[in-house]
């Protein structure tokens, strides 16, 4: 008799009338007794593309031997990934949110069709790791999320270290006369040494750290480098713990919950993460079907202190959290003060406390240099705050870290798409005091919300991220910092505020109160309402224009489905 963890499976390969199926499985490897085994999908989103993926297929070899020492049998296959850092700056950031869904679709279509029993995927880039969750959250079979890990650190000219964000602003400061040609080349160089994601606090650390909060990868996934054995090791087990979950039928949506969601975003609140996690967990309670808006967030927020000195508010990186004992210290020091809930479900079949257990604290770390002290913090309360006001009556997001100045009212300078601002920046005719406004941007208009890392990077090479403001219906990337305001909606090309805007238009942006308002009339809101017209959707065909067609607004987390 087939084993009963074999669930989903048996309907492609049981019976006579299954004949061809098992044929075709056996050239493939299939064996006799492979047919009474649990049948695992391993996505890998290996790609030569970015650093962030290039080690990829290594790790997802590594989960297949952990899936088979434990009595399971491995297929893999693959799904696409576009690379945020390379696509920043130009029209092709406009596939980065959609690639998001198209992971998704991509998981959900094989895994489907194989009636896999289990689903293990290995991601490393900003947009695979939520696609991969969201896959899982929707197929809702038994599943692991394992993260590539971050790069390490590299060396600037003055033996600085240095990351992506590093280069973004070299630009800056080269367009501003701050440093000559050969520091630029030097520093483009020496950025990215290797493999792995994105160093800082930015989108895939803040995703990665977030999917591990929630229960969803094992232990000390987030903060294990790209390249080391421990890395290695931690996917093998992973293997090993898909078929676990399979025997225990643990799935993805007993795993997210409001509650796991809620350690998930404290999590990220604590380490000062990317406004991307607003988007991006949303659309994984969507697709677990867990009940969660923007003012989930805001309420977790007013509770929830910003710990970390990480970049792009602070001084180090992810590598650097590692060495004072990662995620699980990190998890461990919020789950002590009573911010997590540590009865939550998690792919180890063990509850969040239970794995910590055994875990010291960051805290208990006498050379800890990353985390501030509980009643030290950077900021007592959320880095991430939810405006609203007449300007996004629906809702956008701003985020404070690092910020002396945290509101600012200032004439409009008004931009239709990121090239024109850029251009204006190049020229220096930004300059202190005033609110930059970037529209036809958001999830319809681009389409797909492209994010802005040029735009501020270069802002704050030229010295202006503490005395200008900056509003979008786009996004900003992880790597962002500086006085700016994302996700505006509703978004201009469907009717939002931010298309009605002039130049010269008195903009106010004050994150203590969270508003973000047009400082005009009512009637001359009117009138300028009365004389909008709808645009019609940039993009014809493909898949930008099936995106723009069925996405909803960015306050709802631009799903398609």
């Amino acid at each position: 008799m087939p084993d009963v963890t074999n669930r989903k499976s048996l309907t492609t390969t049981e019976g006579m009338s299954r004949s061809p199926n098992r044929a075709m499985l056996r050239a493939v490897g299939f064996q006799d007794d492979d047919f009474e085994k649990p049948i695992l999908g391993v996505a890998s989103l290996h790609s030569d593309i970015t650093p962030c993926n290039t080690h990829l297929d290594r790790l997802a070899r590594k989960a297949i031997e952990g899936i088979r020492s434990a009595g399971g049998v491995p297929q893999i296959f693959g799904a696409p990934t576009v690379s945020d850092g390379i696509s920043m700056g130009h029209m092709g950031m406009r596939y980065s949110l959609v690639s998001r869904e198209v992971i998704a679709d991509s998981l959900e279509t094989v895994a489907g069709a194989m009636n896999h029993d289990g689903l293990l995927a290995v991601g490393g880039c900003d947009k695979n790791m939520p696609g991969c969750v969201m896959a899982m959250a929707r197929l809702n079979i038994p599943s692991v999320f394992v993260y590539g890990g971050s790069i390490l650190p590299g060396i600037g000219p003055d033996g600085e270290d240095l990351d992506i964000v590093s280069i973004f602003e070299a630009v800056g400061k080269f367009q501003a006369g701050l440093i000559d040609e050969k520091k630029l080349h030097k520093v483009e160089c020496e950025s990215c040494p290797g493999a792995g994601s994105c160093g800082g606090m930015y989108t895939a650390n803040t995703m990665s750290t977030a999917i591990e909060a929630m229960g969803m990868s094992l232990p000390s996934d987030a903060s294990y480098p790209a390249i080391s054995a421990a890395k290695e090791r931690e996917t093998y087990l992973a293997g090993r713990a898909l078929v676990a979950c399979v025997q225990a039928n643990i799935r993805p949506r007993d795993i997210i919950t409001r509650k796991s969601l809620e350690n998930a975003y404290t999590t990220v609140l604590a380490l000062g993460g990317s406004t991307n996690a607003v988007l991006h967990l949303m659309a994984i309670a969507h697709e677990a079907q867990v009940q969660w808006t923007l003012e989930d967030f805001d309420r977790l927020g007013m509770k929830v202190p910003h710990l970390a000195d990480l970049k792009p508010s602070g001084k180090y990186v992810m590598y650097d959290l590692f060495r004072e004992g990662g995620t699980p210290a990190v998890l461990k020091a919020l789950l002590d003060a009573g911010m997590l809930h540590g009865d939550c479900i998690t792919v180890t079949g063990k509850t969040l406390a239970e794995n910590l257990a055994d875990v010291q604290s960051v805290y208990a770390n006498p050379r800890r240099k990353v985390m501030m002290p509980l009643d030290q913090p950077k900021y007592d309360k959320g880095h991430i705050v939810i405006l609203k006001g007449n300007l996004a009556p629906e809702g956008c997001v701003a985020k404070l870290s690092g910020l002396k100045v945290r509101n600012i009212t200032g004439p409009a300078k008004v931009f239709d798409g990121e090239e024109a601002c850029f251009q204006a920046i190049q020229a220096q005719k930004i300059v202190a005091g005033d609110v930059v406004v970037i529209r036809g941007e958001g999830p319809v208009g681009g389409p797909g919300m492209r994010e802005m890392l040029s735009i501020t990077g270069a802002l704050m090479g030229q010295g202006l991220g503490a005395s200008v403001g900056l509003i979008t219906d786009g996004r900003f990337s992880g790597g962002t910092h500086g006085l700016v305001v994302g996700h505006v909606s509703p978004e201009a090309w469907t009717g939002g505020v931010i298309g009605l805007l002039k130049n010269g238009d008195s903009i106010t942006i004050d994150g203590d109160k969270k508003l973000l308002q047009v400082n005009i009339s009512d009637e001359e809101l009117a009138k300028r309402k009365a004389a909008w017209q709808k645009p019609a959707i940039r993009v014809e065909r493909g898949v930008l224009a099936k995106y723009a067609k069925l996405v909803t607004s960015a306050s709802a987390g631009a799903v398609t489905g």
